[in-house]
């Protein structure tokens, strides 16, 4: 027998575009009509025509023993909360909306129907989802997360930038705080969370956390973001200039002042945010005011006996224990209470260790950037030597032994006795990276071959990672950034585990 020509198996296609819409607009209804939870069709005066069999299962929900009960009634009476008039009404469809009723929540879209001439004639209702919260919460946390990083990565595209008053825009977003690490999620949590407030921010923990960057990030994150940010750093500022510093001057005020006066860092920074670094070294005199500004809104300059009137969002950082201050009696009490409406405790680097790799491929690059130089890669033995120290001086710390590293570093590749010598000569104390285990025993073999074969935990892991970079790579042909991403790792990490020798023929 001879197989059956194109012709033959092939239906006719229709040629003319008025066909093919029609038949579209069939296929498209059968889509529906299969693949929603629901449809319905009203006419012209709004009144219930048709459901499906999806549809017909909400009916007792909505009070309904049968469908005769249901259709032939008009949908505002036997829907409640639907917008089908409305659909009717325009014209226009409604193509996503929640729905509440007593038969639940349910994600729909409404289409107005028309005849030949374009008269609207009815409409269909249809049901995408019940329950749409729990369908679509995937969908929803991804876009959230998208919007995130894209309104982090919009902030930290703006640079500083001096204003003519002489303050200074916001110059780092949260994306400027680098770390993946729970700690880290959730200081940048809290952070997004104060910028929405007005109230004042409270950022406690050690020198070199990134104190100062947060508060730049939670003035760029906030409804001031296009007002001024103006930084005071108290322990700078001398006592005798400090109110000067603060309030301003009076034109005249005394001897050898500016006749014209001089605007202190509260008119700077009017609608706008003042960081007010290492608050703990305020001087007891100077609080009062301080406190007085806070709880009023309003400053009186030196030499001045007139109140004026500021709108200033408050951050203030401190790695001194203020309620220790208090105590002792020279912090004001009613003034720490005022500053810690919002407290954010910065953790300090040996908290989140799991973020040094990224944290060394940023400050790597910007290193090296700045300074002309090829970044070399750090090996593994060296990147776990840096993730075992205590950082006392933590990012701050972290950033001056990385850039005293590559200013010495004569190769490619930045090995651990480089590293620990970087830290010897620094005077800072080198913590070993681990301690051999204890030999575990095997039958047949006694305890110091066992201990022969043994290696450091680190290197280990450091084999076992290497085994999985060089088979992701294998896997990419090569290219780093996807490899990184099948491992779900970041890149520093990934370079940080890199077999020698592969480091210059990967892209």
């Amino acid at each position: 027998m001879n197989d059956p020509s194109p012709s033959s198996v092939l239906p006719v296609l229709p040629t003319d575009a008025q066909s093919i819409l029609e038949l579209a607009a069939r296929s498209l209804f059968d889509v529906f009509a299969n693949a929603s939870e629901g449809m319905l069709l009203v006419d012209r005066s709004g009144r219930v025509v048709w459901i499906n069999d999806q549809y017909r299962r909400y009916l007792p929900a909505l009070g309904f023993a049968r469908e005769a009960d249901f259709v032939g009634q008009a949908v505002s009476s036997v829907v409640e909360n639907t917008l089908m008039h409305q659909v009717l009404e325009t014209g226009k469809p409604i193509l996503i909306d929640l729905l509440t009723n007593r038969a639940g929540t349910f994600l729909v879209s409404r289409f107005p129907l028309r005849d030949e001439l374009g008269q609207v004639i009815g409409a269909l209702g249809v049901v995408l989802f019940e329950q749409p919260q729990a369908n679509l919460q995937p969908l929803l946390a991804k876009f959230a997360l998208l919007q995130r990083e894209l309104d982090d990565a919009r902030q930290a595209l703006a640079v500083q930038q001096r204003r003519g008053d002489g303050s200074w825009r916001a110059k780092h977003s949260l994306a400027s705080f680098i770390g993946t690490s729970a700690s880290a999620a959730q200081v940048k949590r809290q952070a997004r969370r104060a910028a929405q407030s007005n109230s004042p921010v409270l950022l406690l923990g050690e020198t070199g956390t990134g104190k100062e960057l947060l508060a730049h990030a939670i003035h760029a994150a906030s409804r001031r973001a296009d007002k001024p940010f103006v930084s005071v750093n108290i322990a700078a500022v001398p006592d005798t200039l400090m109110e000067a510093e603060f309030f301003g001057v009076a034109p005249g005020a005394y001897t050898g002042a500016d006749r014209k006066g001089r605007d202190g860092k509260f008119r700077l920074a009017d609608g706008g945010t003042l960081f007010l670094d290492e608050i703990g070294d305020m001087p007891l005199a100077l609080q009062a005011k301080l406190l007085r500004a806070l709880q009023e809104g309003e400053i009186e300059p030196l030499g001045s006996n007139r109140l004026i009137p500021v709108d200033v969002r408050i951050v203030a950082a401190t790695s001194r224990d203020l309620p220790a201050l208090v105590s002792r009696g020279v912090f004001r009490e009613d003034l720490y209470y005022r500053l810690n409406a919002l407290p954010v405790r910065v953790p300090a680097l040996r908290e989140r260790t799991d973020d040094i790799p990224a944290l060394l491929e940023v400050l790597g690059e910007e290193l090296a950037l700045r300074n002309g130089l090829l970044l070399p890669e750090l090996e593994p033995a060296a990147v776990q030597l840096l993730m075992a120290q205590p950082w006392r001086g933590n990012v701050r710390e972290l950033r001056n032994v990385l850039e005293q590293t590559l200013m010495r570093c004569e190769s490619a590749r930045v090995d651990a006795a480089l590293v620990a010598q970087v830290l010897q000569d620094a005077g800072l104390p080198v913590v070993a990276q681990t301690t051999p285990p204890e030999p575990v025993a095997v039958p047949g073999r006694t305890p110091q071959a066992a201990m022969a074969d043994l290696r450091p935990l680190w290197q280990q892991v450091a084999e076992l990672e290497r085994q999985a970079v060089a088979q992701a790579l294998q896997s990419t042909g090569g290219n780093k950034h996807a490899a990184a991403r099948l491992l779900g790792i970041s890149r520093a990490k990934l370079y940080g585990s890199l077999p020698a020798g592969v480091q210059k023929t990967v892209n």
